[in-house]
């Protein structure tokens, strides 16, 4: 009796597939009620948002390397401990204004192409091909970035898993309300069925309808949005060019009992207002 053995399938290894399957590592631990660890989260969103690739851990290390740098060049610039405060916390914050200001522009990109990119879905889902199919072809034919976070979800589906647990991280690498219906739509279409094709067309006319008046709200209160950014820049440039022309002003302002009670609470009142002003300008972004 002659027994058959069968040689299993070498899979060349490829870096399209590297890391695929891998689990994100988060600095949050999922704590709703601790400050910190939702300040982690956000973090953790942002960098996976932005599309940069970078983990929160290096980008750290560069906001710190660029706290350092300002601050000593502060200190050199005006020999003062309040100067170099002042440039620390401007290093440190400058790379993460500059990556929210690079995930901005990666939403409102992903934002334009994710209509067409849905009318493209229902047309190769009008000829008959599978849902798998269709989402290839539409990862194949979309420039980046949305085209590579839907390259990502083909090339998890080619390691096995299903439509739905593919796309399923879609929503919280893009941070968009709409990638989020998508995927509702594309869920419940595995598990139950049903007209595809209508379903894709109703929700690329609501998404461009959406973006329509996402636009016109934005032109009605970009004038309340430029001051309110205003407020906040203003006191800050206000203390930089006295700090510039008179590097004892600090110094001498805090000697004085009184200019340091007035210091504290300008700077108190300027930091609680801050936070209003974005918590606000956040909320109205949301929306």
């Amino acid at each position: 009796m002659s027994t058959e053995v069968l040689n299993p399938t070498k899979i060349t290894p490829s870096k399209e597939f590297a890391g695929i399957l891998k689990d994100h590592e988060p600095f949050a631990h999922g704590d709703p009620d601790d400050l910190a660890d939702r300040l982690n989260g956000w973090f953790d969103q942002l960098m996976m948002q932005s599309g940069l690739g970078v983990s929160p851990a290096l980008m750290l290390a560069i906001c710190a390397c660029s706290a350092m740098a300002l601050a000593g060049l502060a200190f050199v610039m005006q020999e003062s401990l309040i100067a170099t405060a002042m440039g620390a916390l401007v290093g440190f914050v400058a790379p993460v204004a500059i990556v929210t200001i690079i995930r901005s522009r990666r939403q409102a990109k992903m934002t334009e192409q994710l209509p067409p990119a849905i009318d493209e879905l229902s047309r190769a889902a009008r000829t008959g091909r599978s849902l798998e199919n269709c989402l290839k072809m539409v990862a194949n034919d979309t420039p980046a970035p949305l085209g590579d976070e839907l390259k990502l979800v083909t090339r998890k589906m080619d390691m096995g898993l299903s439509v739905t647990d593919s796309i399923r991280e879609l929503p919280v690498r893009t941070g968009l309300i709409s990638t989020s219906v998508l995927t509702t739509a594309l869920a419940v279409h595995e598990q139950t069925g049903g007209d595809l094709v209508h379903v894709l067309e109703r929700l690329s006319r609501t998404l461009r309808d959406r973006a329509q008046f996402v636009g016109r709200l934005r032109a009605a209160t970009a004038a309340s949005k430029g001051t309110a950014l205003l407020m906040l820049i203003l006191p800050i440039a206000v203390v930089a060019f006295f700090m510039w022309r008179d590097p004892n002003y600090f110094t001498d302002l805090l000697d004085s009992r009184w200019g340091f009670r007035a210091t504290m609470a300008a700077f108190f009142l300027q930091l609680l207002g801050s936070l209003f002003v974005l918590r606000i300008l956040t909320r109205s972004q949301k929306a």
